[in-house]
């Protein structure tokens, strides 16, 4: 008869447990696919965060050394101290190396520039000048062991733009070299080539192909370089070009990282000197900014890593502002779903007031009558449940195709999870009506009263 009682509900009562099942299936899609995506985003949204440059700038240690007695600075005026580029493999040996999606060694020079006219164009002629050179990779292949991989500014700099009047399409730096008419204008990593800052080129009259002489010495113009910043005013070569002008093989002033971290916390911020070995081991094992940095002090000697702060600190912010973000829809959508439910079933049960009654008149307890219209909500949410769960992964894929351009994991234990939220939202939105169906007075509700 119980089994009978909930048929019969389900069957005359179609349209409403039809409006109520669909509230369900709706504010479970979205909890689905908000927390599939928000346990699956991590990765997805540092990569995204990556192109906004390096998070991470490691200098020689000495330069952190602050030499002054009463006030005054007598540290020796000096370029400062430098790294040596064969150390910079062992960036991919530390704990977090694949978290370290990239990183550009950076070597200033100040060099002489003159304006010499161009045998190919009718260029005006500019007066020697001091303008900084500044070495680099731009997609340097090295080796660390085994392993071999490609690092440079077209990782850790993607916003870098270069016009070669290839096809006159400019080329940003960070794309993936697909077509080889995307890598027209960058200079190769061993050869005599520069490319030019807009401005610098537009004061030189120099353009792409043209010739610059650089102390006495000729380099070919492969591009005219675009970033906003400070670069527009230098001149960008290989690192290697850059330390024969200096005159030190293997010298590096600073190096940019561009590395994958998750925000900042109160263990991520800790002095690791006054941690307690077992809170080391975390702080360590953690991809903070901090540890990696750490890390990376410890695999180049006499260095100093340090975060690049603005970057670091607005990664963890947009990343917990995101996930913020998404655990909002997913509660404002489970209460909306509450309220629909809720509706839908008190006016169900009041069309029912009747049947309680009868029920009530012919000896069934309260708790009888609860069972009954539990039994009901249970299996509404079952079935939206499972309806939403579907749907909801199906909305993951596709945010995750067309905001990540990859998948987004659905994990199994998901699914457990979601049926148990469908049921609380289901009996939340219902209990208020199932307890006034509980009160109704047989003697009324069989007058038809409300």
């Amino acid at each position: 008869m119980f089994l009978r009682l909930v048929y019969e509900s389900f069957r005359r009562q179609s349209r409403r447990k039809l409006l109520a099942g669909v509230a369900i299936t709706l504010g479970v899609a979205v909890a689905t696919a908000m927390i599939a995506v928000a346990t699956d985003i991590g990765d997805k949204i540092n990569r995204e965060l990556r192109s906004y440059g390096a998070n991470l700038v490691v200098t020689p240690q000495e330069d952190t050394l602050d030499v002054e007695i009463g006030g005054i600075n007598l540290k020796p005026p000096s370029d400062g101290a430098f790294l040596n580029e064969a150390d910079l493999p062992r960036i991919r040996g530390t704990f977090w190396h694949h978290n370290i999606v990239g990183f550009s060694p950076m070597l200033p020079v100040v060099v002489k520039v003159d304006g010499s006219r161009s045998p190919a164009r009718n260029t005006s002629v500019a007066a020697t000048e001091d303008v900084t050179l500044v070495g680099t990779y731009f997609n340097k292949q090295l080796a660390f062991g085994k392993e071999e991989f490609t690092t440079g500014v077209r990782i850790t700099h993607p916003w870098w733009k270069v016009d070669a009047n290839c096809k006159g399409a400019a080329t940003p730096l960070g794309s993936s070299a697909q077509p080889s008419g995307q890598n027209c204008g960058w200079p190769d990593d061993n050869s005599q080539e520069v490319l030019l800052g807009e401005r610098l080129a537009a004061k030189l009259g120099k353009h792409s192909g043209d010739a610059v002489n650089v102390n006495g010495r000729p380099l070919t113009v492969a591009g005219i370089l675009s970033t906003g910043a400070a670069e527009d005013d230098q001149i960008v070569a290989p690192l290697a070009l850059a330390q024969q002008i200096l005159g030190k093989p293997g010298a590096v002033r600073r190096v940019y990282v561009s590395a994958m971290t998750k925000p900042q916390d109160a263990l991520a911020v800790r002095d690791p000197k006054t941690m307690s070995p077992e809170i080391y081991d975390r702080w360590y094992c953690s991809p903070y900014v901090q540890s990696i940095a750490y890390q990376l002090q410890e695999a180049i000697p006499h260095s100093h890593a340090e975060q690049i702060r603005q970057v670091a600190q607005n990664e963890g912010t947009v990343l917990s502002r995101i996930k913020g973000l998404m655990l909002l829809v997913t509660l404002a959508a489970l209460f909306a779903s509450a309220l629909a439910v809720s509706a839908a079933m008190a006016t169900a049960i009041f069309e029912r007031r009747v049947e309680v009654g009868l029920m009530k008149a012919l000896g069934a307890g309260n708790f009888t009558v609860a069972a009954i219209f539990f039994a009901e909500a249970l299996l509404l949410a079952l079935i939206g449940g499972v309806a939403g769960f579907t749907a909801g992964s199906l909305l993951a894929h596709q945010i995750g195709r067309s905001i990540f351009s990859s998948q987004i994991s659905i994990q199994p234990v998901l699914f457990p999870i979601i049926l148990t939220i469908a049921v609380l939202v289901t009996f939340a939105g219902s209990a208020a009506a199932i307890r006034r169906a509980v009160k109704f007075d047989p003697v009324f509700a069989l007058r038809g009263e409300a």
